[in-house]
């Protein structure tokens, strides 16, 4: 079996620079055999993909892509602190969708964290997992991303 480093170089995939913090926290705390991360926005090379409500300004497609972007904004955080291959599992994801007041497929988006997960960590991806609609995100991302991870 291939290291997750590996397999994300295989997905073509690079880790982003860790986002800076854009308040009073860190990317990544460890506790013991574990790494919680904080909530990622889709944020890339700097700037955030996108804002605005998923099923208004946001379709969900577009909102399960950033939702990917989360999830690999988290990996960053997680291999900046402990390294990627010192990742035995994925224990939680809890994915936070901006949602109009219609809308109620948060799952669905949330799959694009959850997706990335499984192609980086094969069975070690799956986890358990939190889809919750939301009024409002910081910055008015549509969607934000926090994982724990168990190390090796």
């Amino acid at each position: 079996m291939s290291s997750p480093s590996a397999r994300l170089a295989a997905l073509g995939l690079v880790l982003p620079p860790v986002v800076a913090p854009v308040a009073a926290y860190v990317p990544a705390r460890r506790s013991g055999a574990f790494v919680y991360t904080s909530g990622q926005l889709p944020i890339v090379d700097g700037a955030l993909a996108r804002t605005g409500k998923v099923g208004a300004e946001v379709s969900s497609e577009d909102a399960a892509g950033l939702a990917r972007t989360c999830a690999l904004n988290a990996l960053a955080a997680v291999d900046d602190l402990v390294g990627l291959d010192a990742v035995l599992g994925v224990v939680k994801v809890v994915g936070f969708v901006a949602s109009a007041p219609d809308f109620f497929g948060q799952p669905a988006v949330v799959n694009g964290a959850s997706n990335l997960l499984g192609e980086v960590f094969g069975d070690a991806g799956a986890h358990a997992r939190s889809a919750v609609g939301v009024a409002a995100l910081p910055l008015n991302a549509p969607v934000e991303v926090e994982l724990i991870v168990e190390l090796r």
